[in-house]
C-alpha cells in the first residue's frame, strides 16, 4: 500500500513538473514577440517623425547609412500600404569594437541598427525596433557590453520623439 502511494506521488510530482514547463512555454511564446519589438507612438506625424529622427541620430553622434521607403518599393509591386520607412543606424564607436573581433562578428547580422517608423490605421505613427538591450544579454561579454551601450543611446534618440 506504502508502494502504490509512493508511486502516485511521484506520478503526481512528475505530472505537475510537466505541466508547469507546458505553461512556462506557452507563457513564454506568448510574451516574446512584446519583449524582443519595442514600439512606442511618435507625437508626430509621419514626415514630421522622420525628420525628428534623422536630426536627433545626428545629435547623438550615429550616422543614418541607409533607410528603405517600404511603401515606394511594395507600390513598385502592385502592393499598397501605408507609409513605413526602415532606417539603418550605426555608431562607428560601437561596430569597431564588435567588429575588431572575430568572435564577436557573430552578430553582424543585427546591424546596423534597424529602426521602423510608420503609419497604422488608426492614423498615428510609430516607432519599433529590436530590444536590443535584452537582446544582448544572453551574448554576455563585450558584445553585451556594447549592445547595452548603443541601445541605451538608441533609446534616448527615440526618447525624445515618443509620447
Amino acid at each position: 500500500m506504502k508502494q502504490v502511494l509512493q508511486k502516485k506521488s511521484f506520478l503526481g510530482v512528475v505530472l505537475g513538473f510537466l505541466i508547469g514547463v507546458l505553461v512556462a512555454v506557452v507563457v513564454f511564446f506568448q510574451a516574446a514577440p512584446s519583449l524582443m519589438i519595442l514600439e512606442d507612438q511618435s507625437r508626430y506625424g509621419f514626415e514630421e517623425t522622420t525628420k525628428v529622427f534623422q536630426r536627433e541620430v545626428e545629435l547623438a553622434g550615429w550616422s543614418v547609412v541607409g533607410y528603405q521607403n517600404m511603401q515606394d518599393i511594395l507600390k513598385g509591386h502592385g502592393h499598397d500600404v501605408l507609409e513605413i520607412k526602415i532606417f539603418e543606424l550605426c555608431s562607428a564607436k560601437y561596430s569597431a569594437l564588435i567588429l575588431a573581433e572575430d568572435n564577436e562578428r557573430v552578430v553582424s547580422p543585427l546591424m546596423p541598427c534597424r529602426v521602423s517608423i510608420y503609419k497604422k490605421s488608426d492614423g498615428n505613427t510609430y516607432i519599433t525596433r529590436l530590444n536590443s538591450l535584452l537582446m544582448a544579454k544572453p551574448f554576455g561579454g563585450l558584445i553585451n557590453e556594447v549592445m547595452q551601450k548603443a541601445g541605451s543611446q538608441v533609446e534616448e534618440i527615440i526618447s525624445k520623439i515618443i509620447k
